[in-house]
């Protein structure tokens, strides 16, 4: 690192570094914290089973948001205060309705949230080779021999 131009250092001094780095080890610990600290400020609390999930419910409202993130939310206003606050914090960019997340495919309907690993599969027995394969009820044949 570089010191800016006009700042003289004598030998034996040292330049604290007030703000973390991209890149460093601590960065992404930094990050979280000032995101933690940033929605404790508008009413969520972190879940105690997963530090990534925080939550605010309040009168007939409920939301979540899960780091990397998500928002579920009961109404759209909500949504809009929440990503309001965030903007100024931090630079977000609404990707709008959620379709697909680490292999989950996600469909809304007026019945409710529809969550399905689908596609997941369906790529992994494409990789296999199986896709054009007859499929049975159990996972094994009942006239196969045990080679072990």
């Amino acid at each position: 690192m570089l010191l800016p131009c006009g700042i003289k250092v004598k030998i034996g001094q040292v330049c604290k570094l007030v703000k973390s780095l991209y890149g460093l080890k601590q960065a992404s610990r930094q990050w979280f914290a000032k995101l933690t600290s940033s929605l404790n400020k508008i009413g969520f609390t972190q879940s105690v089973y997963d530090h990534s999930l925080f939550i605010k419910n309040y009168e007939n409202s409920f939301t979540m948001l899960l780091v990397d993130i998500i928002l579920a939310r009961k109404s759209i206003s909500d949504i809009e205060q929440v990503t309001q606050h965030l903007n100024k914090v931090f630079k977000v960019k609404d990707l709008g309705d959620l379709k697909f997340f680490l292999g989950l495919e996600i469909d809304r309907s007026n019945e409710g949230i529809h969550v399905s690993q689908r596609k997941y599969a369906l790529d992994i027995v494409n990789d296999a080779g199986l896709l054009a394969a007859k499929s049975c009820v159990t996972p094994m044949m009942k006239d196969t021999k045990n080679t072990f």
